[in-house]
């Protein structure tokens, strides 16, 4: 069980962005020399309220269904990353798990901070296929149960987004899927930190999809980002949702409202 990434740039090219994610082992390789920083501190260089919000019904698990079951024309906003190794590519795939709440979650966990890598990151459960895996749905829910001990049986997916390859050469199938309520979880205590969810109809307005970037080189490096001030128990905590995590939420975005 792991993470792809800490840092997500996006650079950008034509009329499409392509994303560098950065784990921080590659941050120490010598040969991938991407900045370090704190995406927090990167000022907004803009907000996308110009688009449409997804409608709240179009949210909701039988709308969500067929939307899947007979899908639109659309193709996703954030393409192939920019490869910075030469070392063979890896299958994996992460849960997009969509709580049948009135109003529906996402599902997403909070990395503990004493971790030498991808500490305090927000992401979906996933990781690396397994040869045992029958598919990249196998994955992501054996990834799921082993990272937030999301019982399978509680869970539907829905379908696949399309393919989202990283910089580091890991091929990775978004799995989406709708997950009961009443379920309960017993996250890996030594990776995942917090478990927490968001509201979708946060996440499918563009109003909430943050621009930064940076001038790295020569070269202008964007990315999106979805901070959610979340309340809860009478404390306002902050979940700052960017980068690859924000990416894949940006392409669920193109595809429910294409």
């Amino acid at each position: 069980m792991w993470r792809f990434f800490v840092l997500a740039l996006i650079q950008l090219t034509g009329p499409r962005l392509q994303i560098v994610p950065v784990s921080s082992n590659e941050f120490n390789h010598p040969s991938h020399k991407l900045p370090q920083f704190d995406p927090r501190l990167i000022p907004v260089e803009g907000v996308d309220a110009h688009l449409p919000a997804v409608a709240p019904a179009a949210l909701q698990p039988d709308a969500l269904r067929q939307r899947f079951t007979a899908p639109p024309v659309w193709s996703p906003e954030l393409l192939a990353e920019v490869k910075f190794t030469e070392r063979e590519p890896l299958h994996a795939s992460v849960l997009v798990p969509i709580v049948m709440r009135a109003q529906p979650t996402v599902l997403l966990t909070q990395r503990t901070a004493h971790l030498s890598t991808h500490s305090g990151q927000i992401a979906f459960p996933g990781g690396k296929a397994d040869e045992g895996d029958a598919d990249a749905c196998a994955t992501a829910m054996r990834e799921a149960q082993e990272e937030i001990g999301l019982d399978p049986a509680m869970v539907q997916v829905l379908g696949v987004m399309p393919h989202y390859v990283t910089g580091s050469a890991f091929i990775i199938t978004p799995v989406v899927a709708l997950v009961q309520t009443g379920f309960t979880l017993t996250p890996n205590a030594h990776e995942v930190d917090d478990v927490f969810e968001v509201p979708l109809e946060f996440l499918m307005n563009p109003v909430h999809h943050q621009r930064h970037a940076v001038q790295w080189q020569g070269v202008r490096r964007e990315w999106f980002s979805m901070p959610y001030q979340e309340q809860a128990n009478g404390q306002s905590t902050q979940r700052f949702i960017w980068g690859a995590t924000a990416g894949m939420l940006r392409n669920f975005y193109r595809l429910l409202s294409a």
